[in-house]
């Protein structure tokens, strides 16, 4: 079943010699349960193109369906609670919220949107990220790949339509990183989650059912 599905998506950046076309007429589908890799150089466009369908920025032209909805109809205050509910966005950078503990951080879209923490939901999604013995740490008392796995929690906690994974491993060592793309398979397998992942690591790459290849903005390879 369908759960993504892009349209001709264009993005373009200033005018006349400052012009940038970042997406270039970019369409594919990406169906419930599938996990997609995006691979490409830097500037490619494959951030951008992530940016777009989480809807943390919108095209130029060119529509984004998530779930059957065309996000790129939304005004700011829809799309801001369709974001906090339907995506889950992982970044290299984790963006943990300094004063909160990691079960703080992962509840926080669910405190957000004013709504109930399923505590047995919560308890069993920490076990699974290896971070009961530090449910109650904030984020400087963590290292970088007990970070990632709280940032991984937040974005799962709400059971979104699909997670967005922006080089998830960029900023860890080799076993941390191997930790990170495991416990992404395993959301992936046992979870049916839905995952889109950014990655330069073609080795991460080939975990993927599919790796889209991007280049100048417009998809090149389909594997």
């Amino acid at each position: 079943m369908e759960i993504l599905r892009v349209e001709n998506l264009t993005k373009i950046y200033g005018k006349g010699t400052t012009k940038v076309v970042a997406l270039d007429g970019v369409s594919f589908t990406v169906n419930k349960g599938e996990f997609i890799a995006i691979v490409g150089a830097s500037g490619s466009g494959k951030s951008t193109l992530l940016h777009l369908i989480g809807g943390v920025d919108r095209p130029t032209s060119g529509k984004v369906f998530i779930d059957g909805k065309d996000i790129t109809k939304f005004d700011d205050e829809k799309l801001a609670i369709f974001r906090r509910r339907q995506v889950g966005l992982i970044y290299q950078f984790y963006n943990l919220i300094p004063i909160l503990n990691v079960e703080e951080n992962i509840t926080l879209p669910l405190n957000l949107d004013n709504r109930k923490v399923d505590e047995k939901k919560l308890n069993e999604l920490i076990e699974t990220l290896g971070l009961t013995s530090r449910r109650k740490h904030l984020p400087n008392e963590l290292s970088g790949g007990q970070q990632q796995r709280t940032s991984i929690g937040r974005a799962l906690i709400t059971s979104p339509a699909i997670i967005l994974a922006d080089e998830p491993t960029g900023n860890l060592d080799s076993k941390s990183s191997d930790e990170i793309v495991e416990l992404l398979k395993k959301s992936n397998r046992d979870l049916k989650q839905t995952i889109i992942m950014i990655t330069h690591n073609m080795e991460i790459a080939k975990c993927a059912d599919r790796i889209i290849t991007i280049e100048d903005g417009r998809i090149e390879d389909v594997k």
